[in-house]
């Protein structure tokens, strides 16, 4: 493999430096580099950020292939910046076994745009009922470390708790989708103003925070990790500072979408607003946007959810739960933290990078941009402004929130091991 020399980067947004590869290697980074016959990228004072990580993406692959491919999700991933992601069980089969755990780890190795590590599901099935196969799992060839019911809580406190009894033994995480079911029978949207003036049933925030605060303390009482998969509410924030400081192991996640979007949004009768968990209040948002430049909300996690047309294009009622992320979640994050000066750029590398590749043990991944490193990079064009076209999506499916809508930055080249994934904004 050649060698690139990267000249003029904002390295994590400070000053421009010279970063040079050496086949999947960073081998120097410093000012005024020069490598006889290397590959030159011009940055000019674009940002370059370790390859970001996500720790929630539907690939939808086995059995919704309508949806979304491993292929199809990796090339949307490495198009917004991603070199590596954690894509959830709720497949079809449900990846509740080694065997199709096994799958999904070997068609990402196969395409090569990003790494993938499949989450193995607590329970049988998702149905709440009966553990899966938690440590074959693990031991498989796709060694997950991750496991999640998610589209599902696992709302049985007794199957909970012995899924973070089993984990802890090999120090895996169990990722909760927080939603007591029988609080959200029927439910449309946030419960608030907005959902009673439109004789929408009502999602209360109760159900996600009455979860998080049972789980965080079965894992105070097991010794366990938790993790929380997209937090949404100001009172999920508060239990969850709550938490850290009494020691309890838990981190939590918030996604870009619910940085910025609210529930009024929902007057509109668009079905590409129907998300899980809903979209909630501006006091909400603010909570969260505050959360996450404070720490209490650890990571930016996508939960990229793709849908064919048919499951969107339709009534509200019907519609199918869930956006497309991986292409704008960056945008987004500079939209709502880095613009407004909530973080910084090396804030975003550890809440999109360094810190969810710990969380998921993403070995490779999450790791200074410095020499001897893996060349896992990502450079952005911060100064960019442009309308959102999912047109020219890599995603197979269409249903963001953020057609027409201008936002800032703009990934423009993505590394994976040395090896470029998208150069100068395209695909290779």
């Amino acid at each position: 493999m050649s060698k690139i020399l990267i000249r003029g980067a904002k390295v994590l947004g400070g000053e421009p430096q010279d970063v040079l590869i050496d086949g999947q290697t960073i081998a120097e980074v410093g000012v005024g580099l020069s490598a006889e016959g290397a590959e030159v990228v011009e940055a000019d004072g674009k940002v370059l950020l370790p390859g970001l990580v996500d720790l929630h993406t539907h690939l939808r692959e086995p059995g919704r292939e309508d949806s979304e491919t491993v292929l199809t999700g990796t090339r949307a991933a490495a198009s917004g910046g991603y070199t590596a992601v954690f894509a959830m069980a709720n497949t079809f089969p449900v990846a509740d076994t080694a065997g199709v755990v096994e799958q999904v780890y070997r068609l990402g190795q196969e395409h090569g745009y990003c790494d993938v590590q499949p989450i193995g599901a607590v329970t049988v099935g998702l149905e709440g009922k009966k553990l899966a196969e938690l440590g074959a799992m693990h031991e498989s060839a796709a060694g997950v470390t991750v496991f999640s019911d998610d589209g599902k809580c696992v709302d049985d406190a007794v199957i909970m708790r012995r899924a973070l009894e089993y984990v802890k033994a090999f120090g895996g995480v169990v990722a909760q989708h927080a939603q007591e079911p029988r609080l959200t029978e029927g439910a449309q949207m946030n419960e608030g103003i907005v959902s009673a003036e439109l004789g929408l049933g009502g999602w209360p925030a109760v159900a996600e925070e009455s979860i998080i605060a049972r789980d965080v303390l079965l894992a105070e009482h097991v010794g366990s990790r938790v993790h929380i998969c997209h937090l949404s509410t100001a009172g999920s924030v508060e239990i969850v500072r709550w938490a850290k400081s009494r020691g309890i192991d838990v981190t939590a996640e918030v996604t870009p979408h619910h940085l910025l979007l609210t529930d009024e949004l929902v007057r509109t009768y668009n079905p590409v607003y129907k998300v899980n968990p809903p979209l909630r209040t501006e006091r909400d948002v603010l909570a969260l946007r505050e959360a996450l430049a404070d720490g209490t909300i650890d990571i930016v996690a996508t939960d990229h959810a793709p849908h064919p047309h048919e499951d969107k294009d339709c009534e509200w009622a019907a519609a199918a739960m869930g956006m497309v992320g991986l292409e704008t979640a960056l945008s987004v994050v500079q939209e709502t933290m880095v613009d407004t000066g909530l973080l910084t750029w090396a804030g975003v590398a550890e809440r999109m990078s360094f810190k969810p590749a710990e969380i998921g043990q993403a070995k490779g991944h999450g790791r200074p941009v410095s020499a001897g490193e893996p060349a896992n990079l990502t450079l952005v064009d911060t100064e960019y402004r442009g309308s959102v076209d999912p047109e020219g999506f890599a995603s197979r499916s269409r249903n963001t929130p953020y057609e027409g809508r201008e936002l800032p930055g703009r990934v423009t080249h993505t590394w994976l091991r040395g090896k470029a994934t998208l150069v100068d904004g395209k695909l290779t």
